[in-house]
Order: C-alpha cells, then structure tokens, then sequence
C-alpha cells in the first residue's frame, strides 16, 4: 500500500474517532428524536444533494436499517455522475440552487408533523437543502443535520432565510470535516485528494440507525430490520423483508 493510501485511511480514521469521541451526545439525541417518530407509526424523511444523497439512500432498505426511515432521492439531484449530457453536473449545479424546488420536493410526499426529518449536507448552505429543513421545521417536524460545521460556518448562506443547516436543525451531528473536504496534498498537484465527507456521513447515519434500533427496544417496540439475502437463509431473509415492506406500506398508506 502507497504512503498516500495510508494516510488518507488514517485521516478517515482519525475523523471516525473525532466524531465517535465529541459527537456521541447528538448522536444519542437524534437516535431519540427517530424512535420517537417512528414508535408513533411515524415516519423519519432522509434527504440529500448530491454525495449526501448517498448517506440519505443508505438509511433504508439497506441490510441492517430499521423500517420507518424514508428516503427522498431526487433523480435530478444525484444522477450527475455522467457529468455531460443528460443530467449532467451543470444541470445539478444549476438545481440544487435553486431556491423553491425543495419546496415543490416536499409537496409530493404526505408529511405529518410527528414525523422527524434527517439531512445530510456536508456544506449545509445550498438552496434545496435549506428549502427541506426550512419546510420540515414549518410543518412541525422535529430536523436533524448531519453536515460540517467548520466548513458550513465559513461561508455565507444561500438561502433567503439567511442560515445554514447547523442553524436551522433542533440536532446538529458535526462530521468535523474541513472546509473543502479532501485534505491531502501531493507536490506537483493541483487541489487537495482524498474526501471524507461521505465516508464519515453514512458512518453517522449507520450509527443513529442502530441507535434507533436499541431505543425502540428500550421502548418495547419492537424493530422491523432488513436483512441479507445474499446468504443460505435466503429464503427467510427474504420473508422477513417482505414483513420489512408491508410494514412500510402500511404506514404509508395511512396517509
């Protein structure tokens, strides 16, 4: 292994830790405001732009994640991948900042008030992201923030209600990722390597998860879990799963 493949996995170790060690509290809080949610045959809304659509996606069905979270994935916000052409990094650049859509984004799902929303932007600043927590918060809903603090607090709002998502949440999860995000310099390269900011966002959301999980137990609630079907019990898995969906069926069609 190259000297730069150490060191961009002990930066991503080192922030696990930083994270582990000064964000548990938030953590647990969040986890809190989730099972409460989701014991109320509520839902918890999972949102995110571009590589934050990642962490969002990952919250369910994903093996190991409790039924009750809901992702909103727009096609439009996470398919820029081809960079030219159809939905392409322009046309994303242009979306996601304009300021409106998000509104549009939460008007095509059944919110109720009980529900909880969790967001995840590492830079917590860009129009769509605030349109969500901004709506969340109008229609009752209790908003968690998984983004950077150091990074989103140096630099301005673009928004009109002139705050960024650590300002907006009622529980801010600080990954710590710096400003920027990739952090590794190589001589004879121009701009950093080495991104942070997913790896440590979908490590946060795995932990409420399974934080989740634990409380609705504490609850005795117990949780519906995905799990793999990609083993000998294949059969089983897929039965439990199955449950997994009607389970989410049913809150939804409740609406």
């Amino acid at each position: 292994m190259t000297t730069i493949a150490q060191n961009y996995f002990a930066l991503v170790i080192e922030r696990l830790n930083t994270v582990m060690e000064t964000q548990a509290e938030a953590i647990e809080a969040a986890a809190e405001i989730c099972a409460e949610a989701i014991a109320r045959d509520k839902l918890v809304f999972t949102f995110g732009t571009g590589h934050g659509s990642f962490a969002a996606m990952e919250m369910f069905p994903r093996t190991g994640t409790v039924t009750g979270f809901r992702p909103i994935v727009e096609s439009t916000m996470i398919s820029f991948h081809r960079v030219l052409g159809d939905g392409g990094a322009r046309q994303y650049r242009f979306i996601h900042s304009r300021e409106g859509y998000g509104d549009a984004i939460l008007a095509s799902h059944q919110l109720d008030g009980q529900d909880a929303m969790l967001i995840f932007s590492h830079s917590g600043l860009n129009a769509v992201t605030l349109d969500i927590a901004v709506g969340a918060k109008a229609r009752g809903m209790k908003v968690i923030g998984v983004t950077s603090v150091p990074h989103s607090s140096s630099t301005p709002s673009r928004h009109s209600c002139g705050k960024r998502l650590f300002e907006l949440a009622d529980v801010v999860i600080d990954t710590g990722v710096p400003k920027g995000d990739a952090s590794i310099r190589i001589d004879g390269v121009d701009g950093a390597v080495g991104a942070t900011s997913t790896s440590i966002a979908i490590a946060v959301g795995q932990a409420i998860n399974a934080a989740t999980a634990e409380k609705l137990a504490g609850r005795g609630v117990k949780p519906f879990v995905m799990v793999s079907p990609n083993t000998t019990e294949k059969a089983a898995a897929d039965a439990q799963n199955d449950r997994n969906y009607a389970e989410l069926w049913r809150r939804l069609k409740a609406r």
